[in-house]
C-alpha cells in the first residue's frame, strides 16, 4: 500500500473496530470524569458554585486577603464536612488563627473530619494534625506552589499526551475533507496540552492568564469530542464515496495525490 494512503474504518477487521471502539469508550468515559474532577476541585474557591476564571486564578495565583486554608474549604474541601464546621474554621482562619482558638474549636473539628488523609504521611497533602501545621494554612493565600506545578505538569504531559496519540492514531482512519482539516483535528490537541500547562505558570506570574487556561482546555475537549464522534460514527453508522470503496478502502490516487476520480 502506498505510504500516503490511508485505510477507512469499513475495510479494517471486525476485531480491530471492536478495539478501536472499546479503548474509545473507555477513554471517552475518563475524560468525563477528568472534566468532573476540574471542576470538583476548582469551582467555588471564589464563593459561587460555577466554574469561573476567577476560580482558576485563585488556584493558581492565590486570593488577595484569603489565606490556603479558606481557599480549599471553598473549592476542593468543600463538601468534606458539614456546612456549620465549615463555617466555624472559615470564621477562625479569617479572624486570624489564633491557638486558644485552634484548641477550644477547631482541633476536634479536624481530628474528627480531616486527619484521616491529613495526617502528615503524604508529602503532597497539608499536615492538619497540630497547631503549628495548621497555622501555615492560615497564612496568605499564594495559590499553587512552583513544586506542585512541576509535579502535576509532568504528569499531565505524559499521560494527555498518550491519551490523544491513541485517539488520533483511530481518527487517522477516518475520512475528512479537506485533509488540512484532519491535520488540524489531529495537531491541535498536542498543541493545546503544551499551551495549557504554560498557561498555569503564566497564571502565577499574571491572573489575567486564566483564561488562556479555559481556552486551551476548550481546545482540547473540542478537539477530543471530534475525533471520538467522526471516529465511532464512521466505524459502525458511516458509508464511505464509492470511489474509496472501489479502491479497497483507500483514497483514489492520481500522480501521487489523493483525488476525486476512481484511480487507484
Amino acid at each position: 500500500m502506498n505510504g500516503n494512503r490511508f485505510l477507512h474504518f469499513s475495510f479494517l477487521p471486525l476485531s480491530m473496530r471492536m478495539v478501536f471502539t472499546m479503548t474509545l469508550l473507555v477513554l471517552g468515559t475518563g475524560y468525563l470524569f477528568a472534566m468532573i474532577q476540574v471542576f470538583t476541585v476548582h469551582a467555588g474557591r471564589d464563593g459561587n458554585p460555577s466554574l469561573s476564571a476567577d476560580d482558576l486564578r485563585i488556584a493558581y495565583s492565590g486570593k488577595e486577603g484569603g489565606t490556603r486554608l479558606e481557599s480549599a474549604l471553598n473549592g476542593p474541601m468543600q463538601g468534606m464536612l458539614p456546612a456549620e464546621e465549615r463555617q466555624v474554621i472559615l470564621k477562625w482562619a479569617h479572624e486570624g488563627g489564633a491557638k486558644e482558638g485552634y484548641d477550644t474549636k477547631i482541633k476536634s473539628i479536624m481530628d474528627t473530619r480531616c486527619i484521616a488523609c491529613h495526617n502528615g504521611s503524604n508529602p503532597h497533602q497539608p499536615n492538619l494534625t497540630n497547631y503549628d501545621d495548621v497555622s501555615k494554612l492560615v497564612a496568605k493565600d499564594d495559590g499553587m506552589s512552583i513544586g506542585t506545578l512541576v509535579r502535576v505538569s509532568h504528569i499531565h504531559l505524559f499521560g494527555i499526551t498518550f491519551i490523544f496519540f491513541i485517539v488520533s492514531s483511530i481518527f487517522a482512519h477516518a475520512y475528512m475533507r479537506p485533509l488540512w482539516l484532519k491535520c488540524v483535528v489531529i495537531v491541535v490537541p498536542f498543541l493545546s496540552i503544551l499551551l495549557d500547562i504554560t498557561s498555569w505558570y503564566l497564571t502565577k506570574l499574571w491572573p489575567g492568564f486564566a483564561w488562556l487556561v479555559i481556552g486551551s482546555g476548550a481546545l482540547m475537549g473540542v478537539s477530543f469530542a471530534i475525533q471520538w464522534i467522526t471516529s465511532m460514527y464512521q466505524m459502525w453508522v458511516y458509508k464511505v464515496p464509492e470511489d474509496i470503496v472501489e479502491c479497497g478502502g483507500q483514497l483514489p490516487m492520481i500522480g501521487g495525490k489523493p483525488s476525486t476520480q476512481t484511480n487507484c
